[in-house]
């Protein structure tokens, strides 16, 4: 069997407001939860209490998911910003021996 190659790049990954988009996903994991837990009798009469539980998980595990993509978004920020003012030769920029020195040795 011959190996696969692709024939063409990958394309590059979409980025959107990330942070919006998993802050959404878990507030409406937890309106999920609190509109089932009047229910919680009716869920356990017929041995459904896994989707009250998976609602819970999916709001915990979105708080997880919040600080992931705070913290990402700061560093993409973060690395962004210090390109820039590496490339206008700005402050945190590389400079050669003996520049940016004050006073005598």
């Amino acid at each position: 069997m011959a190996k696969w190659t692709p024939k063409h790049e990958a394309p590059e990954p979409l980025e959107g407001p990330v942070v919006a988009t998993v802050t959404g996903g878990t507030i409406l994991w937890f309106a999920l939860f609190l509109v089932q837990l009047p229910f919680y009798g009716w869920f356990a009469d017929r041995g459904q209490l896994w989707w009250v539980w998976t609602c819970a998980a999916g709001g915990f595990l979105g708080l997880i998911g919040i600080w992931y993509v705070r913290g990402r978004d700061a560093a993409l920020k973060r690395h962004a910003a210090s390109a820039a003012a590496s490339a206008e030769g700005g402050p945190g920029s590389v400079s050669g021996p003996g520049e940016g020195r004050t006073g005598t040795a």
